[in-house]
């Protein structure tokens, strides 16, 4: 009877963490976040660049981030699902060009992408393993040239203030669904563009509208895009 006991006590906390596992993964969309290195480099904050060197100047991959219609989300949802570097063995090259890290001390990336997956990405593994997750992200943003869509529309990334509105409004005719616009300030206290949130269906396969858009990050109307 004590065997069977101790077998059944092991069975139900199986249970349980399996049970907190599955909620901990339960998402309904992604936000893809781009990052704009010309708002990170001009701040007070330190950066570096990476061991490949100055980044291009284009709108780098952030993260593809798990989350739920109610504005809240999963994270760090396996801590025995680290990451691994032969995983994305066949891809690195494309992950240093496409998310590259401004992080310090200099390194190659790898910490950054350690970061993003085991955070965000461990909480979608119902979906996309680790080489497809990065994988992914990669596709997204190819699909989407943000800096050629508000070349577009005169905007480029001159220092001069543009219009929020017009700057969403040019994603949205290009793509078809509205943005959400992250701001930061440089090192003078001006509102610049920062980060844009681009909505993602929970299988990674198309771009909708955004559920819910996030906290924080807030814009003035007229915002600095600048040089890099």
């Amino acid at each position: 009877m004590e065997f069977k006991g101790s077998n059944l006590i092991k069975l139900l906390l199986l249970t349980q963490c399996l049970t907190v596992l599955c909620v901990s993964q339960n998402y309904d969309f992604f936000y893809f976040v781009r990052q704009w290195p010309g708002s990170y480099c001009n701040t007070n904050r330190s950066y570096c660049y990476p061991t490949t060197g100055k980044p291009a100047a284009d709108f780098g991959i952030h993260g593809l981030w798990p989350n739920r219609n109610d504005g809240s989300y999963p994270s760090n949802c396996d801590p025995n699902s680290q990451f691994n570097p032969s995983e994305v063995s066949n891809i690195t090259s494309k992950l240093q060009s496409h998310w590259p890290t401004l992080a310090c001390p200099t390194n190659n990336g790898t910490r950054f992408w350690a970061h993003e997956w085991e955070k965000h990405g461990t909480c979608s593994m119902s979906k996309l393993n680790q080489h497809d997750y990065f994988e992914l992200a990669i596709k997204l943003k190819q699909k989407t040239d943000l800096k050629q869509t508000f070349r577009n529309a005169g905007i480029n990334p001159n220092g001069g203030p543009y219009s929020l509105s017009n700057m969403k409004e040019a994603i949205k005719k290009a793509f078809g669904f509205t943005p959400h616009i992250d701001c930061n300030v440089d090192a003078s206290g001006k509102s610049q563009l920062f980060q844009v949130y681009m909505c993602v269906n929970r299988t990674g396969s198309n771009f909708i509208e955004c559920p819910v858009f996030p906290r924080g990050g807030r814009c003035k109307p007229s915002i600095m895009f600048p040089v890099f």
